[in-house]
């Protein structure tokens, strides 16, 4: 597949990265990237992740084969008017958003005959940091993208979609929008906001300067992902707001009932609540670390 001109509106981690990997594939004649920040595009430019770059979202579009937004959720609606008047005819549009219900809702509002288009997307991989600095090729390999098409999708920009991912490094899945949303709610969202929450909660501490200042390993893994953008993960959590609150429902059923274990005094619930989280947790990282160890080996594999 050969990609002639392709169009990365958002060149940070995501975008930077998707560019990077698609490079190093060698399917793209031309990247020109678009971006509030002058600097980030020149940067990006000097980088070698763009060829050339707008600040004007339509001027950025014109004439490419593909658009790839990945920017804030917040942001969609605003981008698809814009760049709907400049889009082509056979022009197909992906996102990378976290939800994928409000990004849906909106390209179908704003984008009209080129909704058949756009293929709905989220590649589940990432670091706390920002910025094209942090983009690197190697982001997506053997990292899953699941794709959320819907009835009014074409195929074909379902197809060359998925073989751009391919080709980048990652595992294309299949889902509906409000299954994605759901899933994504409980294994990315719901901890993102565990952790801000943890450390929000302990820098009001009154001695919080001793408990950072002992914070070891647990502390750092657990809480890494509150380093990550707070706008992003504003926009992410109101997006997401009702599988958000639900979950977070159902954590906090949880919390008290282990607050009334401990009232009670009651070891053996502790002790069956801490167990049946390891099983469980040591069932995900063998996954995992099969899924690494063996890419083709899809989950639930022997």
């Amino acid at each position: 597949m050969k990609i002639n001109h392709l169009t990365i509106i958002g060149i940070g981690l995501i975008g930077g990265s998707f560019a990077r990997a698609l490079r190093r594939a060698n399917v793209c004649q031309r990247i020109t990237g678009c971006a509030r920040s002058i600097n980030e595009l020149k940067k990006a430019v000097e980088l070698g992740v763009i060829d050339d770059y707008s600040t004007d979202p339509a001027e950025a579009v014109e004439g490419a084969d593909l658009v790839f937004v990945s920017i804030p959720l917040g942001a969609c609606s605003e981008i698809f008017e814009i760049i709907a008047p400049a889009l082509g005819d056979q022009t197909i549009v992906t996102d990378a958003g976290s939800v994928k219900g409000s990004v849906v809702e909106s390209a179908r509002r704003y984008l009209g005959e080129n909704f058949s288009n756009f293929v709905a997307g989220h590649p589940i991989a990432g670091t706390e940091k920002s910025g094209v600095d942090a983009s690197f090729a190697e982001l997506y390999d053997n990292h899953r993208v699941i794709l959320t098409p819907v009835e009014e999708t074409s195929s074909e920009a379902i197809d060359c979609v998925r073989e751009l991912w391919e080709l980048a490094g990652a595992d294309v899945d299949m889902m509906d929008v409000e299954r994605h949303d759901e899933v994504l709610a409980a294994t990315s969202h719901l901890p993102h906001v565990m952790a801000y929450s943890l450390v929000n909660t302990l820098s009001k501490m009154e001695k919080s300067g001793d408990v950072f200042r002992f914070a070891a390993g647990g502390f750092a893994d657990f809480t890494r992902i509150a380093s990550s953008s707070p706008q992003m993960w504003h926009d992410i959590v109101f997006a997401n707001r009702n599988a958000v609150l639900e979950l977070l429902q159902q954590y906090e059923d949880g919390i008290d009932e282990l607050k009334e274990a401990l009232v009670k005094n009651d070891s053996t619930f502790v002790m069956n609540m801490l167990t049946d989280a390891k099983q469980a947790r040591d069932i995900f990282a063998d996954n995992r670390l099969q899924r690494q160890v063996n890419p083709d080996t899809e989950e639930g594999e022997e």
